[in-house]
């Protein structure tokens, strides 16, 4: 049973631990096992504290053994993505500026995991600064899609999604400002979610009040993602954006999902403008209708919000400066991706970012509007299936020529820019084997109704382990 520990479910292994069937630290030797033999092939976790996670997973087990009240994620091994702050283990932000830091403070997400009794077992790679949408920086080079070793498992939270698809974590951590969960989720065949802004207090990240950048969970099921989630959320007095959740309990709002009868969702095969191929169109249009044999009504319609992509690129290179500032002094030692986005947002004028805010709001309001008549919108992920290792981003989708690294991520930046939540669904599989997913999209507060839907589609399309796992 001990080798097929990392493979059950997190719910399941929560259960099994609070039951006295297994130990935490045999559900930790188990990862321990899928990470000695898996790790160097895909190089997801590039910071491993083995030994303070023993070390947690003994006092673990004996808080269990005492009778002790026990936390929703007691002796479980999570992974933090190496851009949120670790307490006494290295954080490089994927940057050779950083490559030998230790903090000596958990960021509050981190923080708050750890009550819940997680045990955190390393950093998962991204790119410098979280700034790409492709796994790699200088310090620990390139992590593998599971599915394909010579494919991406895209970014920023690339290495997280692997780490959790593959059972080398029971539960992943993740950001997404742009795509950074939902895409490597989708690319990875597992649930991602963009959390609503202000759930889960980003303390001590730099721009408080910014609604953009948000921590979320990366699971193997919706279950799973909600139980993560229901130990990140709640109100922080600390952070100004912080608000309370409107529900008690993700994970039994989706256990409870069953259906998804009274629901009106509008499926768009582009919002964006720039294309999908034809296949990731037709899972995703396939797996989004299929919500009708559980009682939802689906309707396919056009919905066009592209005029917010020059809108997100302003708001995102004035972002960037804030979140670099203190080290502007250093910006050619920054890689190209991180520089460039950061040289872009100095470029700007108070007038570019005015005329930004007042074109994020003609979108929201047209989002707005849409959610007045349908509960959900559904969408491709992402355009493309998972690309070639050698490509930094997709080129082109269609033959339509691309010219920056973050265009092909422009479905998913778009619901960034109006600030609602999102979840990413695995929503079948390409000709090739390679995953592909289904991007689920509600008004503010609807995460554990997003999961619950994740939840029906993952049921309708089940993809299995990805071969390397």
């Amino acid at each position: 049973m001990a080798s097929e520990l990392n493979r059950k479910s997190a719910v399941e292994q929560a259960r099994l631990i609070r039951e006295k069937q297994v130990t935490p630290l045999e559900i930790l030797d188990a990862h321990l096992e899928a990470i000695a033999r898996i790790n160097p092939q895909l190089n997801a976790i590039v910071t491993l504290a083995a030994d303070e996670a023993r070390t947690q997973a003994e006092a673990a087990g004996e808080a269990v053994m005492r009778g002790e009240k026990l936390g929703a994620l007691h002796g479980l091994p999570v992974v933090i993505k190496d851009v949120t702050l670790t307490k006494g283990m290295r954080t490089t932000f994927g940057s050779p500026l950083y490559a030998d830091f230790i903090p000596q403070e958990d960021a509050e997400p981190v923080a708050r995991l750890r009550r819940a009794g997680a045990i955190v077992l390393g950093k998962t790679n991204t790119p410098e600064f979280a700034a790409g949408a492709n796994t790699i920086n200088e310090v620990f080079g390139v992590t593998r899609n599971p599915w394909d070793p010579t494919r991406s498992p895209a970014g920023s939270s690339g290495g997280s999604a692997v780490s959790a698809a593959t059972g080398m974590s029971a539960l992943a951590h993740g950001t997404d400002f742009g795509c950074s969960i939902r895409i490597p989720a989708s690319f990875c065949g597992i649930v991602g979610l963009r959390t609503t802004a202000g759930l889960i207090p980003n303390r001590p990240m730099r721009l408080p009040w910014d609604p953009g950048q948000v921590h979320g969970p990366l699971a193997r099921s919706a279950e799973d993602a909600a139980l993560m989630l229901d130990a990140m959320t709640g109100l922080d007095p600390l952070w100004p954006i912080s608000v309370a959740p409107t529900w008690d309990s993700a994970l039994a709002a989706v256990n409870a999902t069953n259906d998804a009868k009274g629901l009106r969702i509008a499926y768009v095969s582009d919002i964006a403008g720039f294309g999908v191929e034809q296949e990731v169109d037709d899972i995703c249009r396939k797996a989004a209708l299929g919500l009708a044999a559980r009682g939802a009504s689906v309707e396919h319609i056009a919905f066009d919000c592209s005029d917010g992509f020059d809108t997100y690129k302003t708001l995102r290179g004035e972002w960037m400066v804030g979140q670099q500032l203190e080290r502007i002094e250093m910006l050619e030692k920054f890689g190209p991706n991180l520089a460039g986005n950061v040289k872009a947002g100095l470029a700007l004028t108070v007038r570019d970012t005015a005329a930004a805010e007042n074109a994020r709001e003609r979108v929201w309001m047209r989002f707005r509007e849409l959610f007045s008549t349908y509960d959900f919108l559904i969408t491709p992920a992402a355009p493309v299936p998972p690309y070639k290792l050698d490509q930094n981003f997709p080129t082109e989708i269609n033959g339509r020529k691309l010219e920056n690294y973050i265009d092909w991520i422009a479905p998913a930046f778009l619901v960034t820019l109006v600030g609602f939540p999102a979840g990413s669904a695995p929503a079948g599989k390409t000709a090739n084997n390679l995953p592909v997913g289904l991007q689920i999209v509600g008004p503010r507060f609807s995460d554990p109704r997003i999961l619950g839907l994740c939840k029906l589609v993952q049921e309708a399309n089940p993809i299995g382990w990805p071969p390397i796992s």
